[in-house]
């Protein structure tokens, strides 16, 4: 479908970051899969792994990925996970050109082991953790005014803009003035501005209404930031530290980082999250079986629902949940609703309940917008063709 290849447009990250700690262990290049036995136990955590032919993949199709990813068909793919009835059955990692946040970091070695800029992915993450506040009772509803975390800023709080409720911020529906579709290198892009401002809470509160809130969907990563305030509001911890115990302790993610604003100890809500591929899976397998983990409910499903649900049309065609994207597509002559977590550079998480499949990359290609051989395209032209009738 025609919407399908603009997704990327709007997904915009910020890209000036002081240069992290980078894992560069050269590990053996996992390869595919194809265990007949049902479970692993790999540093304490419970990963299903499976041969291709138990879920239903043919493995000749699937193991040409490897050669159309190395000769650059796909460019600059550095991780591709495939899950299929809920059995990992795929795991591959090739090196490439890498970034931190838009710091260069040339060419990277990527393995089971490597962190890597999730970016845009980094807003799924919070808001999986509004999710859980409001479970824990520390924010009322989606309902709540996004004022009333904010009496500081009463000043702000008039006309249209008094209508904002945290829903808006999570359906990018705000209706406030925001422009993240120009050039990062234009100091007229909003995340820019907001990224280079000595209050980022303020510098978002502070824009002017374009719209009703709810009225339209906007691109707008400094809602996302506002989300993260109002967990720190709520909980006395900044998201980071909340997702740490929360959300991240309980899938077993040990190791992550969240990338904080230049010159402050503010994490970047909608962009800084760095993760091991491996860790990005379990989030997708967490809310691909309604917030279970372990058979312990870490994010309640109901929120799971809601956040996979439509909220909010988007002008390409698509629509838009809370923090991740939806869309439908035809596959196999079959319509099929699609969820997924789209980061810049090619950073996915792709929910697909029609087939039971669960698909994560990682890649390089940040800002590239234009790519027609993505890891969308990927999909469609080796993962879906493989899977057979069961």
């Amino acid at each position: 479908m025609a919407y399908l290849l603009p997704l990327a447009t709007n997904i915009i990250m910020s890209i000036k970051s002081p240069l992290f700690y980078i894992p560069l262990l050269l590990f053996s290049l996992s390869g595919c899969l194809q265990q007949n036995k049902k479970q692993a136990v790999e540093s304490g955590e419970e990963i299903q792994l499976a041969s291709m032919a138990e879920v239903g993949l043919d493995s000749v199709l699937i193991n040409k990925i490897d050669t159309a990813i190395t000769n650059g068909t796909y460019p600059n793919i550095h991780s591709l996970l495939i899950v299929r009835d809920n059995k990992l059955v795929y795991e591959k990692y090739w090196p490439g050109k890498d970034e931190i946040w838009g710091d260069d970091l040339g060419i990277t070695i990527h393995a089971k082991d490597s962190l890597h800029d999730i970016r845009s992915i980094s807003k799924s993450i919070v808001s999986a953790c509004i999710g859980i506040a409001i479970a824990q009772g520390k924010i009322k509803s989606v309902h709540q005014k996004v004022f009333d975390f904010f009496p500081e800023y009463v000043k702000l709080d008039t006309g249209m803009k008094s209508l904002l409720t945290i829903e808006h911020l999570l359906s990018m529906s705000s209706g406030l003035v925001w422009n993240e579709d120009i050039p990062y290198d234009n100091p007229g892009n909003s995340e820019i501005r907001m990224t280079n401002s000595p209050n980022q809470v303020e510098y978002v509160l502070s824009q002017p209404m374009e719209a009703l809130p709810g009225e339209k969907w906007k691109y707008n990563g400094g809602t996302t930031q506002l989300l993260a305030a109002i967990i720190e509001k709520t909980t006395g911890k900044k998201v980071d530290q909340f997702a740490r115990e929360y959300l991240f302790q309980p899938l077993g993610t040990t190791t992550f980082q969240w990338i904080k604003y230049p010159g402050t100890d503010l994490p970047a809500a909608a962009s800084g999250v760095r993760l091991q591929s491996r860790d990005l899976l379990k989030f997708g397998l967490l809310y691909f079986n309604g917030g279970k983990w372990k058979n312990k409910q870490v994010v309640p499903q109901e929120w799971i629902e809601e956040s996979f649900q439509s909220h909010v049309q988007r002008p390409d065609g698509g629509s838009y949940g809370y923090q991740f994207w939806l869309w439908q597509d035809t596959i196999n002559n079959k319509l099929t609703p699609i969820v997924a977590c789209v980061g810049n550079g090619d950073q996915r998480i792709f929910f697909d309940k029609t087939h039971n499949l669960l698909v994560v990359t990682t890649a390089g290609n940040y800002n590239k917008w234009t790519i027609k051989k993505n890891v969308y395209a990927l999909m469609k032209d080796y993962i879906y063709p493989a899977l057979i009738k069961k």
